[in-house]
């Protein structure tokens, strides 16, 4: 490959749906089922009401997040920008709450006891990142949970879906905090590289 046919990161930034249309169904089909984030899922999970509502912020096909949420007895609302994800979660759990949306344009006008964005936030650029954790924000009840993977530091870096590179982006935690601190929100844990957890970094906060 000549070496101007390479993307740049910048590039990449721009084609994060469209590699999630493009490998929705591999995507589902090559990811694991096997709950590596059970033990995050619960604390998230423990700090909601019995039966509260929870947004799954790019909730690819509903499996295994939202299923194992809604199974604690919570009403899981999904939202993804790639269609054909949504295809696939409302094929997979038909009596599900699945909408297409764009996290840098969210705006649902109700709200929600956690929101969640597992595995899709850092796919965001780092100024997307800043707006989008507003609009997140505003979609959290008082009292209401937020958790995010990110970066474990601030940088920018490309992974693999499927065969397509994918941008993702992390700000630093100390940013983090000042953002969200700003929003009314406090970091309850800032984990880097959970070991236990497939070497996710998960922020977990709450509204005050």
């Amino acid at each position: 490959m000549h070496e101007s046919n390479i993307p740049t990161l910048a590039d990449l930034a721009t084609r994060t749906v469209d590699v999630y249309e493009r490998n929705a169904a591999r995507f589902d089909s090559d990811r694991t089922k096997v709950l590596i984030e059970k033990t995050w899922l619960d604390r998230f999970a423990a700090l909601l009401p019995p039966g509260g509502t929870i947004l799954d912020a790019g909730c690819g096909a509903g499996d295994p997040i939202a299923r194992y949420l809604s199974s604690l007895g919570h009403r899981v609302t999904g939202v993804d920008a790639a269609h054909a994800m949504i295809d696939l979660a409302r094929k997979n759990f038909p009596g599900g709450d699945w909408r297409q949306a764009d996290l840098r344009h969210l705006d649902l006008d109700e709200t929600f006891d956690g929101v969640i964005g597992w595995d899709s936030f850092f796919h965001l650029t780092p100024q997307e990142q800043r707006t989008t954790l507003v609009r997140l924000a505003s979609h959290l009840e008082p009292k209401g949970v937020l958790m995010l993977t990110v970066g474990p530091e601030a940088g920018e870096v490309a992974g693999r879906v499927g065969d397509d590179p994918v941008y993702h982006s992390s700000l630093s935690l100390t940013e983090y905090q000042a953002v969200l601190e700003g929003l009314g929100l406090r970091i309850l844990q800032f984990v880097r590289q959970d070991p236990d957890c497939g070497f996710h970094t998960v922020l977990l906060a709450c509204k005050q």
